[in-house]
């Protein structure tokens, strides 16, 4: 009985980060339309989810060496770590090969032009003259790096410690929020305060119960050391992501009718009310993790899927003009 129950487990981790993925650039593409945005804007936007999904769930994987403690580095912790440093090899590949697509679509975007049209030096121009463009440079090195130190410590996982991942991840996916739309506010600094603290707060709650979720939960005795650690970096991550996204939208949007007249005000307003319910599906999955209630993993995936579709929101607001 317990060769197929284990291979339904591992079915379950292969295939459900494909779904949030998609559910990720759908909701993307979706809020994107209803924005009323189009052409090369749309491929910009699904690029934006997926580079975004990529990068929280990289974070994630950084912080399974937190989730999982020394005094729990047993075979399964150990084969724990293992499985999420392939993991992060795989996934940090997908988010550096699509921030390099997204350079070509973010410089035809600016320019103006097809694909087919765009040139090398609009490239150059778009990663050297543009606060955008330089952003996903970075990104791209942040995603490099989180690559290089994944297969590092595939090979010797002595050699890098896992929060050198976590911290580059964490850079990697801060660069584009804080190089975005941010730049125009009238309270640039204060903005990209806001932003980062924001992101980096959504990365860590994500893609923190994600891996928990996958790598984790199936196992109990790692569960009851990791599941503490968690709720307390959630719980401020929660906080944390709530005060700051309202910061910034009242930065964004000084004028409140605003929120009701545009479309980024309905993209910040839907936005707000799936936080709401994370919230609330958050307190349930602690509860029953803390109980040790079976359908827990159904609870904790559900919100997983509705924070798929958040990042999806958030993507496509960031593509939105206040």
């Amino acid at each position: 009985m317990g060769a197929p129950t284990a291979s339904r487990g591992s079915s379950a981790e292969r295939v459900a980060p494909l779904v949030w993925a998609a559910l990720a650039v759908g909701a993307a593409l979706l809020a994107a339309v209803l924005a009323q945005a189009a052409g090369i804007t749309l491929a910009a936007t699904a690029l934006r989810a997926l580079t975004d999904a990529a990068a929280v769930a990289c974070v994630g994987l950084g912080l399974v060496t937190v989730l999982v403690p020394t005094s729990a580095r047993d075979a399964r912790g150990t084969t724990v770590i293992r499985r999420g440093d392939r993991a992060t090899v795989v996934v940090a590949g997908v988010w550096l090969a699509a921030v390099l697509v997204s350079v070509a679509v973010r410089s035809a975007e600016a320019v103006g032009r097809p694909l087919g049209a765009l040139t090398a030096g609009d490239v150059g121009a778009f990663v050297t003259r543009v606060a955008a463009g330089r952003g996903t440079v970075l990104t791209a090195l942040c995603a490099a790096a989180v690559l290089g130190c994944a297969v590092a410590r595939m090979r010797s996982p002595e050699s890098v410690p896992g929060r050198v991942v976590l911290v580059a991840a964490l850079l990697g996916s801060l660069t584009p929020a804080v190089t975005g739309h941010t730049g125009s506010s009238p309270e640039h600094s204060l903005a990209v305060v806001t932003v980062a603290f924001h992101v980096g707060a959504a990365a860590l709650w994500v893609g923190g119960l994600g891996v928990l979720l996958l790598l984790v939960a199936p196992h109990r005795a790692l569960l009851d050391r990791g599941l503490p650690r968690f709720s307390r970096i959630a719980t401020v991550c929660l906080v944390g992501t709530a005060l700051t996204g309202v910061a910034n939208a009242v930065l964004r949007l000084p004028v409140l009718g605003d929120l009701f007249t545009s479309s980024y005000g309905a993209l910040i307003l839907v936005k707000t009310g799936l936080v709401v319910v994370l919230a609330l599906l958050g307190g349930l999955a602690r509860r029953r993790l803390q109980r040790g209630t079976l359908p827990v993993l159904r609870w904790a995936g559900v919100e997983v899927t509705v924070m798929a579709v958040t990042i999806g929101i958030a993507a496509a607001l960031s593509q939105t003009a206040p």
